[in-house]
């Protein structure tokens, strides 16, 4: 089923996100992850696209398998990076062909060593040229990208809010959110989004805390932010890796219940490939009852 009409169904919508891995060994281990997650009943998956389409046919197998052969609603990321018009209409029919009905349209990021993002000849500009392409292509569900917290190379908020709205306005009709770690940075961005006429589903993206060099990391790429209690207290206990993957499921699971019982349109977890943290979590959630 299309994402879009999963989000008018079911309120909140569970989801996960996994990348193509580079090897066969890796693929393995993502199945075996993908079947460890399926109890939890998730409303779909969604698979990265590599920079540069560098995971273009291990996104569009990886997607297809996980539609018809595991069984779950798959969400393809498609971005415009190193990709002509009329090759962005030739992934779209693989992924037609594979079974998948929703993309997750993204400008992408400029490939490495660029300072900024460059348009390839013929190809898409920015992410709502995509979102219209694929709107008039065919009978996909499309989502794209939003940030609570701002993108990190956006001038200011309302800004970045207004770019969102030009993609909803080209054809988007749900939102995934980078992670944050603040619901309060959350509610009051989609406050503003909804009075800036953006009235599409918003999902909030959750990703576990299992490293703290890792998400140190992560944070400084996209632009969120650690409260400071929450820092100092990972910073503390950052040699025991046990106590980490503690602490961060607690604030994840507490971030996430707090988000249902405000009317989250859905939680979308990035699992890095990985299975247990996100499971802890989901295994403790009261969740509405969902068909």
């Amino acid at each position: 089923m299309r994402v879009d009409r999963l989000l008018q169904e079911k309120s909140p919508t569970l989801s996960f996100e996994f990348f193509p891995p580079k090897t066969d060994e890796g693929f393995a281990s993502l199945y075996r992850t993908i079947e460890e997650l399926k109890p939890l009943q998730p409303s779909y998956v969604s698979v990265t696209y590599g920079a540069g389409g560098s995971t273009r046919a291990k996104t569009v197998q990886l997607a297809g398998k996980i539609q018809t052969e595991i069984g779950i609603n798959s969400l393809a990321h498609l971005t415009c990076v190193g990709h002509t018009r009329d090759e962005i209409g030739s992934v779209l029919a693989e992924l037609a062909a594979g079974g998948v009905e929703s993309i997750l349209a993204l400008r992408g990021d400029p490939p490495a060593g660029a300072a900024t993002f460059t348009p390839t000849p013929g190809g898409f500009a920015n992410a709502n040229e995509l979102v219209a392409y694929i709107a008039g292509h065919g009978k996909f569900a499309v989502g794209v990208a939003g940030y609570p917290e701002g993108h990190p190379t956006c001038l200011n908020r309302t800004r970045d809010l207004e770019h969102l709205r030009q993609k909803v306005d080209a054809g988007a009709q749900f939102v995934v959110t980078q992670l944050f770690f603040d619901n309060d940075d959350f509610f009051r961005w989609r406050d503003q989004a909804m009075t800036m006429g953006i009235n599409v589903p918003v999902v909030a993206g959750i990703m576990p805390i299992t490293n703290v060099a890792q998400i140190k990391r992560f944070v400084t790429m996209c632009g969120a932010k650690i409260p400071q209690s929450l820092l100092v207290k990972l910073e503390s206990i950052e040699t025991d890796a046990a106590a980490v993957a503690k602490a961060g499921v607690e604030h994840a699971r507490a971030q996430c219940q707090g988000l249902i019982d405000a009317g989250a349109s859905g939680l979308h977890f990035y699992t890095l490939n990985k299975s247990h943290a996100t499971a802890d979590i989901c295994r403790q959630l009261s969740l509405p009852r969902r068909a």
